[in-house]
Order: structure tokens, then sequence, then C-alpha cells
């Protein structure tokens, strides 16, 4: 790739370290974090307390490392909250509120499995906007874009629609009805159709189609329903008859949740390309900045997601589990050889477009047993040559195919994506 613009990579003393991953990885105009668990800083060890203090205590390892990156709270564009039990979100919202005040970033919240440490009973990570870019990129005051509409689920603790740069991010969308307030009644495929709705609605009101998604996930209760989901989908992508005439879908991930709020069934979010950028970027038209969306046939393919999708100067790439791009099947038997069949499906579409698995920025682990974190990471290290990415490590209950694991990624694109001819 080019090094036009320079992963910046950092960590303070004044938030929790670990050796596998780096605090805050930062590349254009974006920082990412990795998640935070409760831990005291100065002690290395969990806090003891109840939800309460350890929801505060995630917040305040952020803060830190917000602070000592120049940064401040309200720059968060985005968080991602990982709950043990999904009816401990009543006090964590106290807690958030308090912490945000009226600023709130996109967010989702799932009730997952596991969580990497014994005790913790919630873990966040966060995404930053970051207007100064990365060296040699001169500093910019852009401007982050926070709307609501009407027309799709309100929430008094997060923005439907943050933007910043050349991304939007849109908070998780249960299956609300926003006429009624309440869950939708009906089945899976009725629930998700109602998420891809409010989703839709969210980029109508800020004039966004469908097919500028470049990255969904979905959560699901039940890996059961996913087939349901998938038919569904299938109505919603592609959008337009462009996305059509070439099959686009965005990259995908699907993890399976505990719970969800509400006693959903299904939860989506997603990330969207926004290419008149924020001001005081120059006004342009949005397909200024082309989404490009790549597939090698050295890593598995599947018709609902792309591998890896592009735009501006991130490039973002669906979860892959351990399979056999060769036989389609799941030839790796355990955690070792199924982390390892993951990590190289990566390398393979990081490598098919001309990047190295050092410009990854973000890594998103699951795990169907946590106590396979310690051979997982034995693993990981090895693939990176340089300052660790930003990570998340979640347990679930279950992963396609019956896997062990299954890891997505965000990679730094210094060479952006072209305009269109």
């Amino acid at each position: 790739m080019s090094n036009i613009i320079i992963k910046n990579s950092r960590n303070t003393k004044n938030a929790p370290q670990d050796t596998l991953s780096t605090q805050s990885v930062a590349f254009s105009h974006y920082n990412n974090i990795s998640a935070q668990l409760p831990i005291n800083p100065v002690t290395g060890a969990l806090i003891h307390g109840d939800i309460t203090a350890q929801a505060q205590q995630c917040l305040e390892n952020i803060a830190a490392i917000i602070k000592s990156i120049g940064h401040v709270v309200s720059d968060v564009v985005k968080i991602n909250i990982f709950l043990k039990d999904i009816s401990d979100m009543v006090a964590v919202n106290t807690v958030y509120a308090d912490f945000f005040g009226n600023d709130f970033p996109t967010r989702v919240v799932v009730a997952v499995a596991a969580l990497p440490m014994d005790g913790a009973l919630v873990q966040m990570d966060a995404l930053i906007s970051n207007g100064e870019g990365t060296q040699p990129q001169a500093p910019c005051e852009l401007i982050k874009m926070a709307r609501n509409t009407e027309n799709a689920p309100q929430d008094t603790l997060s923005t439907q629609s943050v933007a910043f740069s050349h991304y939007n991010n849109v908070s998780a969308q249960l299956p609300i009805d926003p006429a009624t307030g309440k869950i939708k009644t009906g089945d899976i495929k009725e629930q998700a159709k109602q998420c891809l709705k409010n989703i839709k609605a969210i980029l109508e009101s800020i004039d966004v189609p469908l097919d500028d998604i470049v990255k969904i996930n979905v959560y699901l209760k039940d890996l059961a329903d996913i087939d349901a989901v998938n038919e569904m989908y299938t109505t919603f992508f592609p959008d337009s008859a462009i996305a059509r005439a070439v099959a686009y879908v965005p990259a995908r991930t699907v993890i399976v949740a505990s719970d969800l709020p509400m006693n959903a069934l299904v939860q989506m979010d997603a990330v969207v390309s926004h290419g008149d950028g924020t001001p005081p970027q120059e006004v342009e038209d949005r397909h200024g900045i082309v989404i490009k969306a790549n597939n090698t046939e050295n890593a598995p393919l599947n018709a609902l997601s792309t591998q890896t999708v592009a735009f501006s100067h991130y490039n973002h790439i669906s979860a892959q589990l351990p399979i056999n791009s060769k036989t389609g099947t799941l030839d790796a038997s355990n955690i070792k050889e199924q982390t390892e069949q993951c990590l190289n499906n990566i390398k393979a579409i990081v490598e098919s477009i001309n990047h190295v698995m050092d410009d990854i920025v973000k890594i998103n682990i699951q795990l169907k047993d946590i106590t396979d974190l310690n051979a997982v990471n034995d693993i990981y290290k090895t693939f990176f040559n340089s300052d660790l990415p930003a990570r998340t490590v979640i347990g679930v209950s279950a992963i396609p195919m019956n896997a062990l694991i299954q890891i997505d990624a965000v990679v730094s694109n210094a060479e952006g994506t072209p305009p269109q001819k």
C-alpha cells in the first residue's frame, strides 16, 4: 500500500495495557479504541463492585485513552457495550447518561455469553473522530454531524446517525415500529424486516441510499434464525439498479447474542459511506468517491457479503470463519488450527487488495469458548510484525457452521478510493 498516511498506534499508562492489543489506533480521521474491561489501570486487577462500578470503570478507561491523545469525550462517534446480563442495561444507562451528558454517540448494546476476564460484567469499545488526521495529513476542524429522524425509533441515550469525515455510523436498530415505539409483532422475518426498514429510514433522512452501506452487523438471539433473516435481507440488498448490475452487497458479520434489548430476536447496525464528507470539507457529489468492493478466490466466498469493501481511507472486512477456501468446508479441528485458518483468510483478502496485515487497525474476535483465548493469542501474534491493532474479544454461544472462532477486521487504506470517472 501507499505510505502517504501513517497509522498512529498509542498507549497510555492511565488505562489498562494489553500486550496483544493497542489501546488506540488512529488512521486518517478516525481512532479505534480497544475494548475496555473494568480493570483498575494502577493495579491491573478487575475492580470490586457491582455493574454500576464496573461500567463506570470501563468509561473512565476510555476517557483516559481519549485524553491521552488530546481528544475529549464529545469526539466519540460510536460505543459498543457488551453485557453479561441484559437486565444490567438500566444501571449502565444511568452511568452512561452522566458520562456523556447530552452529546450521545451511536450505540450498540448486546448481551454476550462470556467476556475475556472472569468476573467482568461489562466491556466497552469505542470509535472516535480524529479531525487532525494522521501524518502527513494537515489538521482540519471537521464537524461531527449527529442526526435523528422521526421515521425511525428514537432513543434518549443514542443518536441514530453520526457522520464524521467520509463515514456515517448508524446506531443498532431494534425491530421497533417508530409509530408505536414497540417491538414489531410477528416472527423473525418481520423483525428483521423492521430493523432494515429503520436503517433505510435513517439513511433516507440524510439523503443516502441503502447501497451506500459498506458494513452491516447482524445480532441474532438464535442462530437457527439466520436463513429466515437472510431471506428478508436479500429483499433489501442490492437496492438499486447500479448495485444489482454488479451484485453489490456490504461486508457483514453475524453475531449470536445471549440477549438483546426489549427481548428482541434481532438487531442490526451499519457503517455507511459519506462521499460528500462533513463540513468544512468541500461538498461534492456523494459518488465522487467510489465504494470499492473486492472478492478473491483465495478466501471463502459468500453470496450475502463482500469480503472487503473499501471507501475513502478504510477497508471493512467481512467476518471470516475457519473455512478452507478450496474445499468450502471447516477442515481445521482444534482452536489453534481454526484461528490460523481465519487469519489466513483475512490475510488472503488483505493481500488481494495489495495491503499487509500490519495495515489492520481493528480486529474483532468471537469465541465459542472464552477459555480458548490463550491458544488463540499464541497464533494471533504471529500474524503481525509491528504494533498490534485495537481489539475486541467476546464469547458467544454459537458461531455459523458450528465453528469455534470467527474474526472480522478494519484495514487502513492510505491510497483512498478514486473518484468516479
